[in-house]
């Protein structure tokens, strides 16, 4: 079976950076399993596997616009320490939720702290970069009723309710 719309998918994968560093795999652990076609992953990765079936292996760079977009500055932001009110420690790498500029939730990280100015940064960590993956296609099978209505796969390797 090839993958398409509403496919279960199971695949194998090692995600590089253009510097050959492991950012993420799924080496030593159970596949990924994602409903193809729900937004489930990123959208390059997802149309590099389109018409792929089980057996198939793939090296797939996805530029940064497919991927987690490109790095956007006014995503970045100083709000002084105040703002935190109820945390007692404030540390680099720290994530919070916040307002976006649509007015919807965005996660911010904390990439630095000067005083009472902490920089806050909204981008997706590995936006605006290139992403190198390894794929493998364990399984492909038609996905239920019910996980294509939830938006995504159900049971071993899926979500469990």
């Amino acid at each position: 079976m090839q993958i398409a719309a509403n496919t279960a998918v199971s695949i194998d994968y090692t995600l590089t950076n253009e510097n050959g560093e492991v950012i993420d795999s799924s080496a030593g652990g159970a596949p990924l399993v994602y409903l193809h076609g729900a937004g489930n992953i990123i959208v390059g990765l997802e149309k590099a596997l389109e018409g792929k079936q089980a057996g198939d292996e793939l090296d797939v760079t996805i530029e940064p616009e497919d991927a987690y977009g490109d790095y956007n500055v006014e995503l970045v932001a100083v709000l002084n320490r105040a703002m935190f009110e109820g945390v007692d420690q404030l540390e680099v790498g720290m994530q919070f939720h916040a307002s976006a500029p649509d007015g919807g939730m965005q996660i911010v990280t904390i990439r630095d702290l000067e005083g009472d100015d902490v920089t806050v940064d909204g981008n997706h960590p590995l936006a605006g970069q290139r992403l190198n993956f390894k794929v493998k296609v364990v399984n492909v099978r038609e996905a239920q009723a019910e996980e294509i209505a939830h938006g995504h796969i159900h049971g071993e390797g899926g979500h469990h309710h």
